[in-house]
Parts: C-alpha cells; structure tokens; sequence
C-alpha cells in the first residue's frame, strides 16, 4: 500500500460528497485520527478539519447512518 500523500478540508470533502460543511463537522465528531480524520494546522494556528481517503470512506459510512438516524446528532447537542 502506497504512503498517504495528500488530504482533503473538510471543506473540500463537503463539496465533493454535496453536504452542508457544518453538518459533516457535527457527524466526524466521531472520527479518531485512526479513522482517517485529522486537523491541519496552519500558521494562524486555527486548526481545519481534514480527512485521508480512507478518512473519506469512513466518513461516508458515518454519513449513512446519520442520514438513517437523524436524532444521533441532536443527542450530542444535547449532552455538550
């Protein structure tokens, strides 16, 4: 398997995958670094959210079973 060599804003993502930006944030709240999401810091020091391909897929599954239970994420906002 070939070493990473890019990543995707979670901007980016949102347009490739046709998502609201602030939805897809709330639903890889989930995602760990071993699932592919990761910040991006730049020198302003705010951090962007960004994703691996397989972060990509991953978030794909997320968004699925978001799309199926739509109160998962209103039970987060709940409890934060």
């Amino acid at each position: 398997m070939a070493a990473q060599s890019a990543v995707f804003t979670i901007a980016r993502v949102a347009e490739m995958l046709g998502e609201d930006v602030d939805w897809l944030s709330d639903v890889a709240l989930e995602m760990d670094p071993e699932d592919g999401r990761l910040t991006v810091y730049d020198v302003n020091a705010e951090g962007t959210t960004a994703f691996t391909d397989f972060g990509i897929e991953s978030l794909k599954e997320l968004i699925e079973i978001h799309k199926a239970n739509p109160s998962i994420i209103e039970g987060y906002r709940k409890r934060g």
